[in-house]
């Protein structure tokens, strides 16, 4: 007697501002995709949604073994201000370190700088008599009688959340364990977060703000996913629920709920970890994301075929301790609002029409131009059915950019014609920061644009940057969310050592790297993780003695023979930056840093059929008159990319639709399509 597996079902799901976009595959090696719309009052709705789409494809519920989600939740809430209420304990004398921040100003050269909101009002600052010493050394004890005092204070302001962060406690948390104690007994329904659990690293401003924005964000984060989690198991789905990180990784949702600092970046981090995959699919090791939504764009740079990690991120106008994915952003989306200035010039963005009411072509009471509009008008976007059936009403859109045209004594096609121009100087100068201004030369790189709104500008990129290529996924429109089953699960860990490189600082930093090592990786297989696909990276931030800011130094191993490498790597990769080493200078270890990855099982996608150089007939929708900046109306041919095949050579000028994105190519420009389905545009040599 033979018995028939039944195929397990992996969903990764991203819930952006306009769209949330899903897409499930089965280890048979089917795969199926939605995108809904997403509803910004509650996600979780958007998530069941999406979730309600692919089982109406065929997906059984009860056959879901994990669920990947990315979300901007925590994002929306840090920049509207939707936090909780906090209560901050600091040391005495540190009550006011939220004010002091850094000390210098956002913006040095105003005239009249405004000063950045504090995180917690004063009145709700507590001090505590303690002091642990720079060694971590207790030098005055925390008193009971210090800690019922404080305690009855916080009772007093009813916050929802609390954060302590003492001096020194990255070395010594014993005090912040006190106080964690005695508040848990005296406020067990409060979340409590301590410096010495989310930021084990010195200087004391971004240290407790980190401590602040983790706590104020908790209750907001972890009721958002319960409500998630609730869902999907109504819905019938009983999986392992994750959720993507600021890293680059996935973390179970339950932790992900009490690290809620950690999902700044929830969505884009997806993006990048597919681009990774994708650029390594196409033999790439320097490649450009370009993540373009309906409220913003996401510009990564890889290098080598690595992604980029900074230690720190600016958060509106705070600096947050967490690990995370190197992405510049702008506000210039699909839903980036066309508005003119009192000087008589033309805007574009950052203000967005979201997802409700939209773009005005949306039909659904927007009635501001967007750049979603002026491409309607310059007929790069048709009319036909999008994502959740929705139609653009080009009259609308028309309507819409008209009121701008008025204001700048512009024709209507002239006027959505300056919007694009100037929404697309957004995006290129986007791209320039993160290689132009590094140092790079984007002649040297491949762009890979995607997002509902990316590949609309491919072929413009391609020419303004001049960029080697650019490639343009096969579903663009859910490639963030597919980047999410390709991340995998990450877990991090750091510790300020503060010690200069010698033979007596190096056993004790090996111990904690060992001991790191051995509790990261049980940590992620306990999370998901295959054993066989775990990695562990460490790093240690180095600077020469009395410099005020580090560099980051590979470590290949944790033995001693590794970490005595520490000084040989850091002088060039001083030299590498800033033109100059010092190998004479002792050089400083300041904080180790380590890095457990592990991956889920991911079934490849399948190859498209193959074709020849000649476009198929059923491929070929009709011609469409479009305008571009600079180009003037030309009669373009537009195709449908579910009916091409691979081989298939499309010259330009061409619109390719799909249901979840456009691609815009130029005359001059050239697109083959490869053989997972991707299109390769390259410049026509002359």
């Amino acid at each position: 007697m033979t018995t028939t597996s039944v195929p397990r079902w992996t969903v990764s799901i991203d819930a952006g501002g306009t769209f949330t976009d899903a897409i499930a595959r089965s280890d048979d090696g089917r795969s199926l995709v939605a995108k809904v719309a997403s509803t910004p009052a509650d996600p979780s709705h958007g998530l069941t949604n999406a979730v309600a789409e692919l089982a109406a494809q065929g997906m059984p519920l009860e056959d879901v073994a994990l669920v990947c989600h990315g979300t901007t939740v925590a994002t929306n809430a840090t920049l509207t201000g939707n936090l909780a209420t906090v209560a901050l304990v600091t040391t005495k004398g540190f009550r006011d370190v939220l004010a002091y921040r850094q000390g210098s100003r956002p913006d040095v050269y105003s005239l009249s700088p405004e000063r950045p909101r504090e995180l917690v009002d004063r009145y709700a600052r507590f001090e505590v008599d303690e002091r642990i010493s720079s060694d971590g050394s207790i030098l005055r004890p925390l008193r009971d009688e210090d800690v019922a005092a404080v305690l009855d204070g916080i009772a007093e302001v009813q916050p929802e959340a609390i954060a302590v962060s003492l001096l020194f406690s990255y070395l010594n948390p014993v005090h912040e364990h006190q106080l964690l104690s005695a508040m848990e007994a005296r406020f067990p329904d409060t979340p409590i977060t301590i410096s010495s659990q989310v930021a084990r690293e010195f200087r004391e401003y971004p240290r407790t703000a980190t401590t602040v924005i983790n706590a104020a964000l908790r209750p907001v984060v972890a009721a958002y996913l319960q409500r998630a989690a609730t869902a999907l198991e109504g819905s019938g789905v009983a999986a392992p629920f994750q959720v993507m990180q600021s890293n680059g990784g996935c973390v179970p949702a339950e932790r992900a709920g009490a690290q809620a600092h950690r999902l700044i970046l929830s969505g884009p981090a997806g993006g990048v970890s597919g681009l990774v995959r994708a650029a390594d699919e196409h033999g790439l090791n320097n490649v450009i994301s370009l993540d373009m939504g309906g409220t913003s764009v996401d510009v990564c740079l890889v290098r080598d075929s690595k992604a980029p990690y900074t230690s720190t991120q600016e958060v509106q106008d705070h600096v947050l301790v967490a690990p995370t994915v190197d992405i510049h952003t702008i506000g210039a989306g699909g839903g980036s609002i066309a508005w003119v200035d009192r000087t008589q010039r033309l805007r574009v963005g950052p203000q967005s029409a979201k997802a409700v009411p939209g773009p005005a072509s949306y039909g659904r009471g927007g009635t501001e131009a967007t750049l979603t509009d002026a491409h309607v008008v310059l007929g790069t976007l048709g009319t036909d059915a999008l994502a959740g059936d929705l139609r653009l009403d080009k009259t609308a859109a028309e309507t819409a950019v008209k009121e701008i045209g008025s204001q700048l004594d512009m024709e209507v096609p002239e006027a959505a014609e300056a919007i694009l121009a100037i929404a697309l100087a957004h995006m290129v100068r986007a791209v320039r920061k993160v290689s132009v201004e590094r140092g790079l030369d984007p002649r040297e790189f491949t762009l890979f644009p995607f997002g509902g709104a990316g590949p609309l500008h491919a072929g413009m990129l391609l020419r303004h940057l001049g960029l080697a290529s650019v490639v343009v996924p096969l579903q663009p429109g859910l490639f963030s969310a597919d980047g999410l089953l390709a991340a995998g699960l990450r877990v991090d860990d750091a510790q300020t050592v503060l010690k200069p490189v010698s033979p007596d600082a190096l056993p004790p930093i090996r111990d904690w790297l060992e001991e790191r090592r051995r509790a990261l990786t049980d940590q992620i297989i306990s999370d998901g993780a295959a054993a066989d696909t775990v990695e562990v990276q460490a790093t240690i931030d180095a600077r020469y003695l009395g410099q005020g800011y580090e560099l980051t130094v590979n470590v290949e191993g944790t033995d001693l023979e590794q970490l005595t490498q520490i000084a040989e790597k850091f002088h060039p990769a001083h030299a590498e930056l800033y033109g100059h080493s010092s190998p004479q200078e002792t050089v400083e270890m300041v904080t180790v840093r380590i890095a457990a990855t592990g991956q889920f099982q991911r079934v490849p996608s399948s190859p498209i059929a193959q074709g020849t150089a000649e476009l198929p007939e059923n491929a070929m929708i009709g011609t469409r008159f479009v305008r571009l900046p600079g180009s003037g109306e030309t009669e373009t041919i537009v195709l449908n990319r579910s009916k091409l095949l691979a081989g298939n050579i499309i010259t330009g000028p061409a619109i390719i639709t799909q249901m979840d994105a456009t691609t815009v190519m130029l005359k001059g420009q050239t697109g083959l399509v490869a053989a997972n389905g991707d299109i390769i545009i390259t410049e026509d040599k002359k």
